[in-house]
């Protein structure tokens, strides 16, 4: 159950949706004074290496951040491709070039950086981390400790489906919940939609964040579903958004190494999302895939209910 790295997919589209995604939110609940408490329950190694020897093995980056960056932050004197920019991939981009300061993006920070980046000191946010996986729990403890922030943020070397049950509801009584296994087993979407029925028992006024891998498997398929259900009958408000950035145009790679063909799609599902967000998500997805898409299959929805 430890195969799962994901330095080998650091900065791909998905982490692009994802972490575009979670600033929109936590920008949103932050504007608050309240405190926030904020749960990662799979929190990966927190930093990533985008020219070492995972990231540069799949290459999946360069459909990526890397791309991302090439169309809308080019060198020299060339014009973006897009003259202007959604506000949701401005910020999403300026989050990842403030660890790249020299301007090569060498550095992707994973969700526990995203978020660490937005928590106010002075209102006592909170961060907890869950990462069982041994390598990569090791390697988030010692990336955390370098930020210095003493109480702010917490890692634990545990199952996060499990270890998320203790801090709902916080004592803000303000949460929001990123919830984003590997999948690498079947069993994981279960787990997610246990994990946001009970959690809507615990806590219902919290916000519940989950990335999902849309690939041809019924548990991927049905796990949107399901969650708009449990979302449904809790009363609660939902949005779902998905990215496609379709298959490769094969005349684009003769004469390069062959390349497994890679995840091509992936969801965010949101419980109590903000009221700001479906609207912001609509200008910013478009042009997500129009830097991004490269061929049969492409394409981006945003769906809400509740």
């Amino acid at each position: 159950m430890f195969s799962y790295r994901h330095a080998f997919h650091a900065g791909n589209h998905a982490d692009v949706l994802k972490h575009m995604v979670l600033i929109a939110v936590l920008k949103h609940l932050t504007q608050k004074d309240a405190a926030l408490t904020v749960i990662d329950t799979h929190a990966g190694a927190g930093l990533y290496r985008l020219d070492g020897d995972y990231a540069g093995t799949s290459g999946e980056a360069e459909d990526g951040i890397l791309k991302l960056f090439s169309a809308l932050a080019p060198a020299g004197k060339a014009q973006p491709a897009i003259k202007d920019v959604a506000p949701l991939i401005e910020d999403y981009m300026a989050m990842v070039a403030g660890f790249n300061p020299g301007g090569t993006l060498k550095v992707y920070p994973g969700s526990p950086f995203v978020v660490q980046g937005l928590l106010r000191t002075e209102a006592r946010d909170k961060l907890k981390l869950f990462e069982l996986h041994p390598t990569d729990g090791k390697a988030l403890a010692a990336n955390v400790a370098q930020l210095e922030a003493g109480r702010q943020v917490s890692v634990a070397r545990e199952d996060g489906f499990e270890g998320l049950k203790a801090f709902l509801p916080p004592p803000s009584r303000r949460a929001m919940v990123l919830i984003d296994p590997s999948y690498e087993i079947k069993n994981d979407y279960g787990k997610v939609s246990a994990c946001i029925q009970d959690s809507l028992k615990r806590f219902a006024t919290g916000t519940y964040a989950v990335w999902y891998p849309v690939i041809p498997r019924p548990e991927a398929h049905d796990l949107p579903r399901r969650l708009k259900t449990l979302s449904n009958q809790a009363g609660k408000p939902w949005l779902h958004a998905t990215l496609a950035i379709g298959q490769r145009d094969e005349k684009s790679v003769i004469g390069e190494p062959e390349r497994r063909p890679g995840l091509t799609a992936s969801g965010m599902f949101i419980v109590n999302p903000p009221h700001t967000l479906k609207a912001a998500l609509q200008l910013a997805l478009p042009q997500l895939l129009e830097v991004l898409g490269r061929g049969r299959g492409k394409g981006q929805a945003v769906e809400h209910g509740g």
